[in-house]
Parts: C-alpha cells; sequence; structure tokens
C-alpha cells in the first residue's frame, strides 16, 4: 500500500504471505483445489487489510507462476469469489514493464543512459532495458526464480555443495547468450533479489554474494532467518537467488544495484495514473 504524489511513491504498509503454489504446481501438475482455497483467502485478509486501511484503489496480479498454472482459472475465479477483486495475469512484457517502472519511480537519485532492471523472483527472472524518460525498449523473461529452482534441485538444510552446482549449471545454460554488457546503469528488484540485503546489502558485488552464498551452506535456514530477523522459507530459498543474481553479474559491465521498488511499485503506480 502506497501514496503517490507527483510521480513519487512512498510506501504505507506492507504484507508478505508465503502460499508457495509454485511448489503445489510442480508437485501435482496443477494447483490442488485446497491450496486454490488458501490462495484466495490470503488475497481476500490482504484486501480488507487495505479496506480498512483505507485505499481508494486495490489490483490484484497474478504472475509467473499463475500464468503456468493450467488450472490459472480456478485461482481466479477463486480470488473474484472471495473477495470480489477480478485478478489480472500478467503478461510476460507487462510483468518486466511494471518492474522497470516500479524501480525507476523508487530510486535514489535520477538514472541516466540505458538502464537494466533484473527482476529476480520466485518463479521466473524478468530482465529489462530501457531509459527512465521513454521506458523499456527489450525485454525477456526467464524461467528462473528462487523457489522454482530450489524445489527442483535443494534436497537438504543446509544445502550440499552439489545441488548448489546442479543450480549453478541450470541457470548459466539458460541465460546463455545473454549480454547486458551495454548496459550504464543496474538494479536489481524482486523479492529473491530483495531478500540479500540483509546479508549483502545494497551493492550486490560478487565477493559479497559468494560469501553470503558460503554462509547459507553452512546454517540451517531457520538459524539464519533468526540471525537476520527473515522468514525461514524466504532463508530456504535465497541460494538459488544468490545464484541468479551472480549469474546476471557476471554479465554486467557496471555494478548491480539493489532497488527500492519493483513490480508492486509499478502496479500502484499505474493504478495511481488510472485514478486520476
Amino acid at each position: 500500500m502506497a501514496d503517490v504524489r507527483d510521480g513519487r511513491l512512498r510506501e504505507l504498509y506492507a504484507e508478505r504471505v508465503f502460499t508457495r503454489i509454485g511448489k503445489n504446481l510442480l508437485d501435482h501438475g496443477e494447483v490442488e483445489p485446497a491450496k486454490v482455497a488458501e490462495h484466495a483467502l490470503v488475497v481476500a485478509s490482504q484486501a480488507d487489510t487495505a479496506r480498512e486501511l483505507g485505499a481508494i484503489g486495490i489490483d490484484v496480479v497474478g504472475t509467473a507462476v499463475v500464468r503456468q498454472a493450467p488450472n490459472a482459472a480456478d485461482l481466479v475465479a477463486a480470488v473474484d469469489e472471495t473477495c470480489g477483486l477480478p485478478m489480472r495475469i500478467l503478461e510476460a512484457r507487462e510483468e518486466a514493464r511494471l518492474s522497470f517502472a516500479g524501480a525507476v519511480a523508487t530510486h535514489d537519485a535520477p538514472v541516466d543512459g540505458t538502464l537494466a532492471v533484473l527482476d529476480v523472483g520466485g518463479w521466473s527472472t524478468e530482465v529489462a532495458l530501457g531509459t527512465a524518460a521513454g521506458g523499456i525498449t527489450w525485454w525477456e523473461s526467464f524461467p528462473l526464480g528462487s523457489g522454482l529452482l530450489a524445489d527442483l534441485h535443494l534436497r537438504s538444510d543446509p544445502p550440499d555443495r552439489e545441488d548448489v552446482e546442479n543450480i549453478r549449471a541450470h541457470v548459466e545454460e539458460v541465460l546463455d547468450g545473454l549480454d547486458l554488457s551495454h548496459a550504464e546503469g543496474a538494479i536489481a528488484v524482486g523479492g529473491a533479489a530483495g531478500s540479500l540485503r540483509r546479508l549483502v546489502g545494497r551493492d550486490l558485488v560478487p565477493e559479497r554474494l559468494a560469501r553470503c552464498l558460503d554462509i547459507l551452506l553452512a546454517n540451517r535456514a531457520a538459524d539464519v532467518a533468526a540471525h537476520v530477523d527473515l522468514h525461514q522459507e524466504r532463508v530456504r530459498l535465497m541460494p538459488a537467488g544468490v545464484i541468479v543474481v551472480s549469474e546476471l553479474v557476471r554479465r554486467l559491465a557496471v555494478p548491480l544495484e539493489l532497488g527500492r521498488g519493483g513490480l508492486g511499485e509499478g502496479v500502484v503506480m499505474a493504478l495511481a495514473r488510472a485514478a486520476q
């Protein structure tokens, strides 16, 4: 929830809940009815909170995991029935565009030249190039996310080196040929990237990312979570997120900075413009 004035966004309230519909989708080939109902109840609860806090507009969006679910229509119908709100399933290009807009709108300083916004989420990674004034000029969506990769490859807590190397090989194969060397600035957004702030800081340099991965491989998720005040499930997914971010950093010729906002902020900006 945020207030938007003169094109700038000020966050008022944020709440995150892990429903893990992606793992359910991997395990069963579709999102099971019980998980659909659980997800709808979470959305309804958050919508109620937004209304109680005085939101004048509410937008419900689904991203990569919903796009790929064979029964996505069941999720849309359940959300509508439970809280009376339609859920829009974002196309990959729209997800990249909104992430880019959210990153630019919340950046500390004006961004000049060609900017790369890397949205590393739970089920996919969107890469967008563009300018602050003109928006995106190129984008691509990759089936790489911390939740997807963790559920496919991680078998122990803490993860073992073999599983981590399998993730690295997977990521390198999917990103093969991606060239970001002409970007003049780079911002990382998304839940998987954002969770690194507590262990790495805002500057996602290779040395800090490597040290972060070492910590995650040497300690159980619950212990790290307690130490840095993060949700345990977020920490469980972090090794995969670190590897995706590290591989993106290798393709850049400029430092990668952790952004203050991304997709959610882009959605709010669009909602505010529509309400004017």
